[in-house]
């Protein structure tokens, strides 16, 4: 008999897990699907159908007939939180997968609290964008004792995701440890694109060509980021596709975990100022692909690249 699965957080990536699991995880009982926001999680349980998916009102109500319980929440404080009240229940026996993209020592933090209840803890963030979680092309990061990565495997690869790189019988605080330095990386070439896209447009080269060798250079993420800069989309959606308040926490755990080791991240502070930048422009819209628009900002340009946008920017000095 499968192992019963509930899912907590259901945030752009999670809505893709969640669907994965159901479509090709091989479960015999529905999802159980928790969100602080329950018209998300009702929304999704409708359309993955009463045999996939169920919603729970609380934490407790998905947490005590679950064996398996996936979190994926925005930051510390809301993982901290979601972990102290499943820990309100007996937790016994159960293993909790941390999705969640946080500092190390909040890990660590976790898998103190947990092990006290008698509860095994696998820290697994994804790597991937919203569009790959749908197309369960994630790649999960897994860390934590062999036999609850064993327990957690199946509804990896081939399910939620394209690879794995694990972390048997090392500390959990590894994985987040990866995924973090893995992010500066993603923030620095999202940097990139947008500090080129805004030389090709000064220099008078223009976007397009510049675009076009980008994706036969490195075809995948730089293209798509390249294109949502291109296109607006980094300040036309009415929910960012990645929030500058998540950008920015990730960048400060990257800048601490570099301060703390003794080592230099230029780049990352530099990518923290334009983020700053687009959220002191854009606010809760504010997209990580923002950063274009402070690039742009610099180089006196309208922060939105559209001039028949109304708004035009306010160019900070």
């Amino acid at each position: 008999m499968a192992p019963q699965l509930a899912f907590m957080g259901l945030g752009n990536m999670g809505r893709g897990m969640c669907k994965n699991l159901v479509e090709k995880g091989n479960l015999d009982k529905p999802l159980i699907l928790w969100n602080r926001t329950q018209k998300r999680a009702d929304d999704l349980a409708a359309t993955l159908g009463t045999s996939g998916a169920k919603v729970a009102s609380t934490i407790q109500d998905a947490v005590k007939p679950a064996d398996i319980i996936f979190i994926c929440v925005g930051d510390d404080k809301a993982d901290r939180e979601t972990v102290d009240t499943i820990t309100s229940v007996n937790v016994d026996g159960k293993l909790i997968v941390d999705c969640s993209t946080v500092h190390p020592d909040t890990t660590l933090e976790l898998e103190s609290t947990l092990a006290a209840k008698g509860a095994a803890f696998v820290a697994m963030p994804v790597f991937g964008a919203p569009a790959m979680a749908d197309a369960g092309q994630l790649i999960c990061i897994m860390a934590g004792p062999k036999d609850a990565l064993e327990r957690v495997t199946p509804y990896c690869k081939g399910v939620m995701a394209r690879a794995e790189i694990k972390f048997p019988d090392e500390p959990q605080s590894k994985a987040p440890l990866l995924k973090l330095i893995g992010n500066s990386m993603i923030l620095q070439m999202v940097e990139s694109i947008a500090e080129g896209l805004t030389l090709a447009e000064k220099s008078g080269l223009g976007a397009d060509h510049l675009h076009e060798w980008i994706g036969l250079m490195w075809p995948g993420a730089y293209p798509a980021y390249s294109q949502r800069m291109i296109k607006g989309d980094y300040y036309k959606r009415d929910e960012p596709l990645f929030a500058v308040d998540l950008a920015r926490k990730d960048a400060g755990h990257v800048l601490k975990i570099a301060d703390d080791s003794g080592a230099k991240v230029r780049a990352v502070e530099l990518v923290d100022h334009h983020l700053l930048m687009a959220k002191n422009y854009a606010g809760t819209k504010g997209d990580l692909a923002g950063m274009y628009g402070a690039v742009r900002q610099e180089a006196g340009l309208a922060y939105e690249n559209d001039p028949e946008d109304k708004g035009k920017a306010k160019a900070e000095s």
